[in-house]
């Protein structure tokens, strides 16, 4: 449905993105991941048509970016992460100020408008003020403003930063609908574990270029290495790395082995021996953050 071809953009002598090429599935959930200034912000606000000065293209059902600029975007729903909205204004007052800049009127705008509300879960205050609001209902609204022209390709740019737990998962469950509804997401997050529950498949962004792109499963079966995790007290470094290559992990220890049954085994064997109880012991899985560390480096990102 989508296919981002050589997309690359300059901001002077700064190269925001670098020949990106990939596609995207209809109907599938797309997460674009990466560190601080990798580019992510940059390629969707071109994709949502907002940044028209870069080279390249992309291609959205047979219409592209460049020459059908207009088309593209009726398709789209963009939501940035900074909230745009009048907090003056009414929750009910701001989509129908929106749903008009989409060209919605009367009484389907009006229709479309008590849809949302219900949608996102604000129907009981459509007629409040939105500075009344926490920033979970800001960001639930902020969502809602994209969605009143039903929008086959929605852009997420950070939805659930700052807000509390339960609108972080109905922005789950909005997800998971507007999946269900045939329409394509793309999510971008710098919280891990969000992209792996809810992607289908990711693309990961550094520096401007793209350093991984495939299916969920693919990549964590690519990068999975046989381990071990290991916690608690009187742990011993050096004991564990005669059973192969040690790390430090959170509150304990990475094991990486070979033969990581035996490897379990063996270090059973030496926690009897030495009258020591591991709090935990397991064979570990790699996550979407280890991937992400992995391709990145763990050096802190700040701009």
């Amino acid at each position: 449905m989508i296919e981002v071809v050589n997309v690359s953009k300059q901001y002077g002598s700064s190269q925001a993105l670098g020949g990106l090429q990939f596609t995207i599935e209809e109907g599938s959930c797309f997460g674009l991941v990466g560190p601080n200034g990798a580019g992510k912000s940059t390629l969707m606000k071109i994709l949502s048509g907002i940044l028209q000065n870069f080279d390249g293209d992309i291609i959205v059902n047979g219409d592209s970016v460049v020459k059908d600029r207009m088309k593209v975007k009726q398709k789209i729903g963009y939501i940035p992460q900074d909230i745009c909205l009048e907090e003056n204004l009414t929750a009910s007052e701001n989509l129908t100020f929106f749903g008009s800049l989409y060209g919605l009127k009367g009484k389907n705008l009006k229709q479309r408008v008590d849809e949302v509300l219900e949608q996102i879960g604000l129907k009981d205050r459509a007629k409040d003020r939105v500075l009344t609001f926490s920033g979970g209902m800001k960001r639930r609204l902020n969502i809602g403003c994209a969605m009143l022209h039903k929008p086959t390709i929605v852009i997420m740019d950070e939805p659930t930063v700052g807000i509390d737990p339960q609108s972080r998962n109905s922005i789950f469950s909005i997800i998971n609908q507007l999946k269900t509804e045939g329409s394509t997401i793309i999510y971008s997050s710098h919280y891990m574990e969000e992209v792996e529950q809810l992607c289908d498949s990711i693309g990961l962004i550094d520096k401007g270029v793209l350093v991984e792109c495939g299916t969920m499963d693919e990549l964590l079966h690519k990068y999975n290495k046989p381990s071990l995790f290991i916690a608690g007290d009187r742990l011993d470094q050096k004991m564990l790395s005669a059973h192969g290559h040690v790390e430090p992990k959170g509150n304990g220890f990475l094991l990486e082995s070979e033969t990581p049954l035996a490897a379990l085994q063996g270090l059973i064997d030496e926690f009897h021996h030495h009258n020591v109880e591991p709090v935990r012991l397991e064979l570990y899985h790699p996550k979407l953050e280890d991937i992400f560390f992995n391709l990145t480096g763990r050096q802190l990102r700040d701009t």
